[in-house]
């Protein structure tokens, strides 16, 4: 993660784009879009010492909003993206951003080799149940058998759990957050770019124009006397793996989050499901190349020398 070397304050005015947002009216995505400005100002990383990746859909946009080096790229491949810009320039502070369809859907493969990485980058997805730039296809996430208002069936799969599916893939930092607790997601998103590895934040999003099912009034319903959403630091929970040496604890964290994020009452936690300090991509690369311990690889004068023992370290 960067950190802020001038004087200057920065503010979430400062990480704010000068161009006029065309977001759906109610739409999730304004509250991760704000989330992220403020934890960035939160943490004082320079909007020139930030990169913001997304996807094909809605959640897209987002870098377009951003003041900060801004990539739109394909459908599904924010993954294989942020690393290139990682890999490239360490010092960077970079955050991908995208929907469920687009991370979990067409770049399911990417996430996979994402999270086996663990390279130092903050995964964003946003989570609203449908493809809602295409109208309101299904996504992986729906449940089978359900059908919003803009969907011909129901659905006939069962639906990706983002939390369970984040844990099988290394992923070293799973939460979850609401779009419209911007507050609260702050913080998360603050603790994910803290993070030393790979984060996966799946932010549950409201997208009042194509789900009529999970809705501001759904989420804020009580189920059997008591609020649908609920923090998991309120119940006592722990996500912190102590002893990362310790394959059994290892275990036990993530057979923990697991059974959290499948409440069979239907309540949902949000807040940090597993936590592991462990050694990043990065560090690796470190004790291959260690001109990378000086100046990150977009730096090093790679194209007047030979690389080779380098490249033979690797191998």
């Amino acid at each position: 993660m960067s950190t802020a070397t001038d004087l200057k304050a920065f503010t979430p005015q400062d990480y704010k784009a000068d161009i006029h947002n065309d977001w759906c009216p109610g739409c999730g995505d304004f509250g991760i879009l704000s989330a992220i400005q403020m934890s960035l100002a939160k943490l004082q990383i320079p909007p020139y010492r930030t990169a913001v990746v997304s996807g094909i859909g809605c959640s897209g946009k987002t870098p377009h909003y951003m003041n900060t080096y801004a990539f739109h790229t394909l459908h599904g491949r924010v993954m294989p993206s942020v690393t290139g810009l990682k890999l490239a320039n360490h010092e960077l502070t970079v955050i991908g951003v995208g929907g469920d369809g687009d991370g979990y859907g067409i770049g399911a493969g990417h996430f996979v080799s994402g999270g086996r990485r663990n390279l130092d980058i903050t995964y964003i997805v946003f989570n609203n149940d449908v493809y809602a730039l295409t109208k309101g296809q299904a996504s992986p996430t729906i449940g089978k058998g359900q059908k919003t208002k803009s969907m011909s069936d129901e659905s006939i799969m069962e639906p990706i759990n983002p939390v369970l599916l984040g844990l099988a893939c290394g992923y070293t930092f799973v939460a979850r957050g609401y779009a419209l607790d911007t507050k609260y997601l702050v913080e998360l998103i603050t603790q994910g770019i803290r993070h030393r590895g790979t984060a996966l934040i799946d932010v549950l999003q409201t997208c009042p124009t194509y789900n009529d099912l999970h809705s501001k009034s759904w989420y804020a319903e009580q189920v059997e006397g008591q609020p649908r959403l609920y923090k998991l630091e309120d119940t006592g929970y722990d996500p912190l793996v102590h002893d990362p040496a310790d394959p059994a604890e290892v275990t036990q964290k993530k057979a923990q989050a697991l059974l959290r994020s499948q409440d069979p009452s239907g309540r949902i936690a949000l807040g940090v499901y597993y936590k592991l300090e462990v050694p990043t991509y990065e560090d690796f690369l470190k004790e291959k190349i260690p001109a990378l311990e000086s100046k990150p690889l977009v730096d090093l004068d790679i194209y007047h020398r030979d690389i080779t023992p380098n490249l033979q370290k690797l191998m």
